[in-house]
């Protein structure tokens, strides 16, 4: 299946569709996304076994899931069109095993959404350890998304008064501000921008153990440096984004732990993910493997050096 026309020389929001709820998920989400960012969307759907010129299935047992995978394809797009109508969609089916479809199309991409299942689920082919290897690997952002994200999840709960819709969550941001990662702040600023949204800046800290116990003066200071390094590592970006209400939160402990919990009740959380050029190549580090697995919001996993 090739539906792709004219993208243009924007890049593309690219969302993986494989037929499960998340990836339906994911590309409702994709959707309000590229509505937000003013991009195209692109759908695709990777299997191996799919024909590279696109025709038919001759072999009886791909036939039945080639026919599944177009349907559920064809079906995503028609009804993303229908509800987004001032929306640019364009799908295809790609004749490749998801996790290299998956990597060569966030080459060109703004962005990459899929579907996840956090901890736990087998089912659905961008879920599980096809997600976790393309966001270990991808060159773009890439957010992650449940089953059951709506539009509506985004948001507060309830209505204002004038019957407006509900204000946009907070967007969490977990930041290391001794790291370079310009890139990863940009991405959750830019994202509190586009909602309206407060940000919350999540920086964990602890300090180091030696012999014997570590007193509260010795933890103070420690403190008191993490606020120091993430007042200053925000500075230049709340200039950037004055109407952005930023929340500046330090919190003693590990760091994967703490940033899932204070990821809660928010509409996105953003971590990042440092490209290593070593032998052994990129992984996603700890708090993002947390953060995929028992976040139950979208979660943004973004590149820096």
């Amino acid at each position: 299946m090739r539906d792709k026309g004219d993208e243009g020389m924007l890049k593309p929001i690219v969302v993986g569709v494989d037929g499960s709820q998340e990836s339906s998920a994911a590309a409702s989400w994709a959707a309000r996304e590229a509505l937000r960012r003013h991009r195209p969307l692109r759908l695709v759907h990777a299997w191996e076994g799919a024909p590279a010129d696109g025709t038919e299935v001759t072999l009886p047992e791909l036939n039945v899931p080639h026919r599944r995978a177009r349907s559920a394809l064809r079906t995503i797009t028609e009804q993303l069109r229908a509800t987004h109508g001032q929306l640019d969609v364009f799908s295809e089916q790609i004749a490749l095993p998801p996790g290299p479809a998956l990597l060569r199309e966030a080459e060109s991409a703004e962005l990459l959404v899929l579907g996840s299942q956090g901890f736990g689920s087998v089912s659905g082919a961008f879920a599980g350890s096809v997600a976790l290897a393309t966001a270990a690997h991808a060159p773009c952002p890439l957010v992650l998304v449940r089953a059951g994200c709506t539009g509506d999840a985004e948001r507060l709960p309830g209505a204002t008064a004038t019957g407006t819709r509900a204000p946009f969550r907070d967007i969490a941001l977990a930041v290391d501000p001794c790291q370079p990662c310009d890139p990863v702040v940009e991405f959750a600023f830019r994202a509190s921008d586009m909602r309206g949204a407060p940000l919350r800046c999540v920086h964990t800290w602890h300090v180091a153990l030696r012999h014997g116990l570590v007193g509260p003066d010795e933890r103070a200071v420690a403190r008191n440096q993490a606020e120091r390094n993430l007042a200053a590592a925000l500075r230049p970006w709340k200039s950037k984004f004055p109407q952005v209400v930023v929340h500046e939160i330090v919190i003693e402990g590990h760091p994967a732990h703490q940033v899932v919990k204070a990821a809660g009740g928010a509409g996105l959380l953003v971590v990042g993910r440092r490209v290593r050029r070593a032998a052994l190549g990129s992984h996603a580090g700890p708090v993002t493997h947390a953060a995929i697995h028992h976040v139950s919001c979208p979660v943004a996993v973004v590149p820096h050096d």
